[in-house]
């Protein structure tokens, strides 16, 4: 784009007067002067003079005409250096079988486009600041899902809706004794850990059996809150029984201030057994911060998660909140909200929880050819555990890097890494984004050169 005369004349005033071309106090040319000088409007000039007297660079005297300011030169910035070393690049991969992929394809285009026109002309309200806590027609939605899908016991007004799990883990931590202990699991989410990290927070890595975290170890720990996966155990995939939840809260009703946060991860798609209900439907003495995210449903960029809050942190939620506004657009809570109640949203997850027992089918046919192959954690999810027996975890990795395809160890999602780790051979195989062909050629390229180790 040209760049406006009056900008021109701005910039060669500011930057003779910041050189020291134009000494403080000088007398600059009249606007009568610049104009004949340059061949412009008066208009321009005057908006060029506006601008640098408006930013401090002149100043006029009545009857007298425009002088330079003096300015106080900043501090000269530090060089930048000659080049700057990019960060080490990862060597390619054709196929990455992540855990936090998921399938776009089936994303349901057309409905949400169609309530997203609807919403985009609906209502003049939406265009004002909202509710801290999210709107009240999608916490409706989420409450009276959570309540019949999940098995939660809560109110919409328990309900806080925020951009992403990112803002929702931040915003929970705002709320709890700021020298609390965090136990979480081990192995787990690395994010989470992460998350507490760069906030300071003293962490307590607790391991995990075939039942989940186990509730012995937890307690020797100075922990007082823990951040648990129970439906679905990340990376595990193993769901805590029964037992081993009422273990737990038992141990949140040992203290006032301590509380169980529940990401309830992955238990949109559950594949070979009865859906399990939340662990919050069995807390009765309010010990239990339920938490929850649309961006793996649905798709990652749509970044709506939630937490259901005990009254004690609810009301302290809204004595911090209370002049703050929601971190996610009203025009997208409104959407979703729409979504949810034409029942398009559980449409959706029948429909993509069938997309997904497929590629897991598939890809767990054709690896079970490998000798000694293991599959573990199958029974939900968007991914699955493979364990090659008598191969470590460092030689099924190069076999696969060395056909483009990156994968995972148990070991890379541990807070604590030991020699067993290694030797255990164990794998984690997320399918999601993959298609139905690219999962069979994967499959058995990957059961091949596991076959020749």
């Amino acid at each position: 784009m040209k760049k406006s005369l009056y900008m021109d004349i701005y910039g060669r005033i500011s930057s003779d007067i910041l050189s020291g071309n134009i000494a403080p106090g000088e007398k600059i040319p009249s606007k009568r002067q610049m104009q004949a000088l340059l061949s412009v409007s008066q208009t321009t000039v005057e908006t060029a003079y506006g601008a640098l007297a408006a930013e401090g660079y002149i100043y006029s005297r009545a009857g007298s005409g425009y002088y330079a300011c003096e300015i106080e030169k900043p501090a000269c910035r530090a060089p930048l250096p000659d080049e700057i070393t990019p960060d080490e690049p990862e060597p390619p991969f054709g196929i990455s079988l992540s855990a936090d992929d998921t399938d776009t394809s089936v994303f349901p285009y057309s409905a949400w486009a169609k309530i997203t026109r609807e919403t985009l002309c609906g209502d003049a309200r939406l265009l004002k600041r909202g509710d801290p806590a999210g709107d009240m027609e999608l916490r409706r939605e989420i409450c009276s899902y959570l309540r019949e899908i999940r098995g939660v016991s809560c109110v919409p007004g328990q309900i806080t809706v925020g951009a992403g799990m990112e803002y929702v883990t931040g915003m929970i931590l705002q709320l709890l004794p700021i020298d609390a202990a965090f136990a979480l699991e081990d192995p787990g989410y690395k994010s989470v850990y992460k998350r507490l990290s760069l906030a300071g927070k003293s962490i307590c890595p607790v391991p995990v059996d075939e039942n989940g975290l186990l509730v012995g170890s937890l307690s020797k720990t100075p922990a007082d809150i823990v951040y648990v996966t129970p439906s679905h155990q990340f990376p595990t995939g193993v769901t805590m029984p029964v037992s081993r939840r009422a273990s737990l809260l038992r141990w949140a009703n040992e203290k006032e201030e301590r509380y169980i946060i529940e990401d309830d991860y992955d238990s949109e798609f559950r594949y070979s057994a009865k859906t399990v209900p939340a662990m919050q439907g069995m807390d009765e003495n309010r010990k239990v911060i339920y938490i929850g995210t649309f961006s793996r449903a649905l798709a990652p960029s749509i970044r709506i998660a939630y937490a259901v809050l005990p009254p004690a942190l609810l009301k302290k939620y809204k004595e911090l909140s209370g002049d703050l506004s929601s971190t996610v657009s009203r025009f997208e809570q409104q959407t979703l909200a729409a979504f949810m109640n034409r029942g398009l949203y559980t449409r959706h997850l029948r429909r993509a929880g069938n997309l997904y027992r497929q590629k897991q089918t598939l890809f767990r046919s054709v690896l079970s050819k490998t000798p000694g192959l293991r599959v573990s954690g199958a029974e939900a999810g968007l991914h699955f555990l493979v364990t090659v027996e008598g191969k470590s975890e460092s030689e099924l990795k190069r076999a696969a890097e060395k056909e483009g395809i990156r994968v995972f160890g148990l070991s890379d999602f541990r807070c604590r890494k030991s020699a067993e780790d290694e030797k255990s051979g164990t794998l984690i195989i997320g399918f999601a984004g993959l298609s139905l062909e690219k999962i069979e050629s994967c499959a058995e390229t990957l059961r091949r050169v596991w076959s020749e180790l």
